[in-house]
């Protein structure tokens, strides 16, 4: 069964609250997203960590309900 893209930006924004979620659904089938985050968390982070840090957000969704997210992280701009 797809992942509904707000269940992933309310998974995303329950771990990281100030976080701006943009989701977009790539293919049209609810298992291909295209996702940029943008959060002050991520400052002083390199992109690995932020990524990982979506990564646990998803709650192990990634890989099994949710097949593949392109992801884009950024701290805000100073």
């Amino acid at each position: 069964m797809p992942m509904a893209a707000n269940e992933i930006e309310t998974l995303i924004r329950a771990a990281l609250p100030d976080a701006s979620v943009t989701i977009e659904d790539l293919a049209g089938d609810g298992d291909h997203y295209a996702c940029k985050v943008v959060s002050e968390a991520f400052r002083g982070r390199s992109r690995l960590q932020q990524h990982q840090m979506i990564y646990a957000a998803l709650q192990g969704h990634m890989g099994g309900t949710l097949h593949a997210l392109a992801l884009q992280t950024n701290a805000p701009a100073a």
